[in-house]
């Protein structure tokens, strides 16, 4: 009875180890493989590996258990699928130009005794088309309420829809799901409803599709609105500071949507308004004291009307003087300059007539001369005679 017992363990070493003692674990012999995620258009690469292949080939299957690679021998005519390594220990294959059928298990087979398999799951993404945007018909009153829809489809996971105005984030509905008639793919919508203001004109309102397809890239439509509100104005003075006899220009500027066609300018305590000019200008072509006062300048549009005031001070004339009195002034420093070298000259000469004169008399006092006279001999000097 004891023999008998021993039995089982020497099968189950038998079956571990082989003559020499190579090691034959069926962990050995059995192959392994990878899931996949590819977007649809891409490639993907199957990777089968052995670590013991026990003389005998590996194969790739599609989900439809149809061969396609045995070994290095291409089974199944699909010029997308094509050989990337054949080793006794590897298989690989890619497959091209993916679509969205390519997805389900591959199945890795080595055909030992048991045939062993590995399964792969390739995982075939949908990438959602560019949003579309309706709802927008015409240009909108400010404190409307407007509501925008968006809608993308083909996306494989649904994808998600956001909304932003600028760069500011709006809160829209969440996104909606529906599957395609395809029954892979999936069409998603969202609506944002918001009341614009002046701010908003010439704004975009932009959807995003996010999914992980795009792998970051940006997917959008954008719809610019136009918003139709009230005018402003604004009086701008030029000169900014007018003096007496000065030209000045008084701008009414106006905003809004849309500009303003009429312009009206009153001066309080004047009947009747002024007359405008120069579309949205006031003109003073000679500023006086008497134009001082306060103006109001109404813009009219079609939205409506505005009216800005304006308190005009004629200051009193510039001090700066004019061309022709600094003309006259450097005139009048040059004549007295001549008048200054002059006087000097005469007070030389007078102190040289009187230092002569003290001369003469002392060398003539004791020849007791009869006159002192001037005589011209080559030129002008004096004689003591």
């Amino acid at each position: 009875m004891g023999a008998p017992s021993a039995l089982p363990l020497l099968l189950l070493f038998a079956c571990c180890w082989a003559p020499g003692g190579a090691n034959l674990s069926q962990d050995d012999s059995q192959p392994w493989t990878s899931d996949e995620t590819v977007v649809a258009g891409g490639t993907v690469v199957l990777k089968c590996q052995v670590k013991d292949h026990e003389d005998s080939s590996l194969q790739w299957s599609n989900p439809a258990q149809q061969t396609l690679y045995f070994g290095e021998k291409r089974a199944l005519r699909d010029n997308r699928i094509q050989l990337v390594s054949s080793t006794p220990h590897e298989l690989s294959i890619s497959i091209s130009n993916v679509a969205l059928a390519d997805e389900g298990e591959y199945t890795c087979s080595i055909f030992t005794m048991p045939v062993r398999t590995a399964k792969s799951l390739v995982t075939v993404l949908g990438i959602p088309q560019k949003p579309i945007i309706t709802g927008y018909k015409s240009s909108l009153r400010e404190k409307e309420t407007a509501t925008l829809h968006c809608q993308s489809s083909g996306s494989k996971p649904a994808a998600q829809l956001t909304w932003r105005k600028g760069d500011q984030e709006l809160r829209g509905e969440p996104t909606r799901i529906q599957e395609d008639p395809n029954g892979k793919t999936f069409t998603v919508s969202s609506s944002v409803t918001f009341q614009v203001t002046r701010e908003d004109d010439g704004a975009n309102i932009v959807c995003s599709v996010n999914h992980e397809s795009l792998k970051g890239a940006d997917r959008s439509t954008s719809q610019r609105i136009e918003v139709l509100y009230t005018p402003t104005v604004m009086i701008r003075p030029d000169p900014p500071h007018p003096r007496e006899g000065q030209k000045l220009l008084l701008h009414c500027e106006g905003r809004g949507n849309p500009v303003p066609q009429q312009y009206l300018w009153e001066k309080e305590g004047s009947v009747p308004p002024l007359k405008m000019t120069q579309e949205s200008a006031l003109i003073f072509p000679f500023l006086n004291k008497s134009d001082s006062g306060t103006y109001g300048c109404t813009a009219t549009s079609n939205m409506g009307s505005y009216k800005a005031y304006f308190t005009l001070n004629v200051n009193d004339p510039s001090p700066v003087p004019s061309s022709s009195s600094t003309y006259h002034a450097i005139i009048g420093g040059i004549v007295a300059f001549i008048v200054f070298l002059l006087l000097i000259l005469l007070i030389f000469l007078g102190h040289y007539l009187i230092r002569h004169k003290d001369s003469c008399s002392a060398s003539s006092s004791s020849q007791q001369p009869e006159a002192l006279s001037w005589s011209t001999g080559g030129g002008s000097q004096w004689h003591c005679s």
